[in-house]
């Protein structure tokens, strides 16, 4: 009998469950936040980005600035290849919407010089994420994949023993890539080298880093191939981005003569020069 009894409390228990879920107070409040998914339940979607649309990418560069950029490009005779290497040529994309981009190329005397710009808009389809925050872990992984070596440290702070006479600053009119003679801690700077293909070449504040001066975030990466016989070429890379646009230039350039190689620092100002203004126009 008692178990019969039993019964009808588990029925009384169950509609007091059931009540609680479809209805709750009777008058009319919704139930909280802390089951997100459950039916009736709605959570706040999460903010769009700022920006709806993308720039046309070969008119995002100005002819100043082209004419600093690609040397030359002033002095090709024909008017229309002239006009033609001015335009830049639209990178292919299938959603231009999401992600466009334009290719200059100019060959000289002295150098033939690539530059590059592609802008990507950042949209998430999760509503748990924002537009910003998907582009933060985009751009993240960017970072990630330009694999930028660690900052490099004056061999006096490193090493507790090194003496005053091994001090970096003492080698410093060494040419660029010249083995420093005499110096007892002449295996180190084979270690930078080690972690930046351009190490020998490029100045200790001009290595590949981060930039805080860029959008909401950004960074600069410097490499120096060697092809061989040919000439050297350096490749700038500055990218960043600002809030759901994600925005990367790349500067190539390389020499006609043999032995002569880029200027790291003018490269450099000069692609960051261009990122300040594509910032600058995107945020007007």
């Amino acid at each position: 009998m008692q178990r019969k009894a039993y019964v009808p409390g588990v029925a009384a228990c169950l509609a007091v469950l059931l009540a609680g879920c479809t209805g709750g107070s009777g008058d009319g409040a919704t139930s909280d936040d802390s089951n997100p998914g459950r039916p009736g339940v709605t959570t706040e979607a999460a903010e769009p980005g700022k920006y709806r649309t993308l720039p046309e990418p070969c008119g995002a560069v100005g002819d100043k600035t082209l004419d600093s950029l690609l040397p030359g490009i002033e002095e090709i005779p024909d008017e229309a290849q002239r006009e033609k290497a001015y335009k830049g040529e639209p990178t292919l994309a299938y959603d231009t919407d999401r992600k466009v981009g334009c290719r200059w190329k100019v060959e000289s005397a002295e150098a033939t010089n690539h530059l590059s710009v592609d802008f990507e808009r950042v949209v998430s389809y999760d509503n748990s994420v924002s537009d910003d925050s998907q582009a933060e872990q985009l751009f993240a992984k960017q970072v990630e994949a330009a694999d930028l070596p660690e900052p490099v440290v004056s061999e006096s702070a490193s090493s507790p023993s090194s003496s005053p006479s091994s001090s970096p600053e003492s080698g410093s009119g060494s040419p660029s890539g010249a083995p420093s003679s005499g110096s007892p801690s002449g295996s180190a700077p084979s270690g930078d080298a080690s972690s930046s293909p351009s190490a020998s070449a490029t100045p200790t504040d001009l290595q590949p880093r981060l930039l805080d001066d860029l959008g909401d975030e950004g960074y600069v990466d410097d490499a120096l191939s060697d092809s061989g016989s040919t000439a050297k070429q350096r490749t700038v890379t500055v990218a960043f981005r600002t809030s759901n646009v994600m925005v990367t230039i790349e500067y190539a350039e390389q020499s006609a003569t043999l032995g002569v190689v880029p200027d790291s620092e003018e490269m450099q100002d000069m692609a960051r020069k261009l990122a300040s203004q594509l910032a600058d126009s995107l945020s007007g």
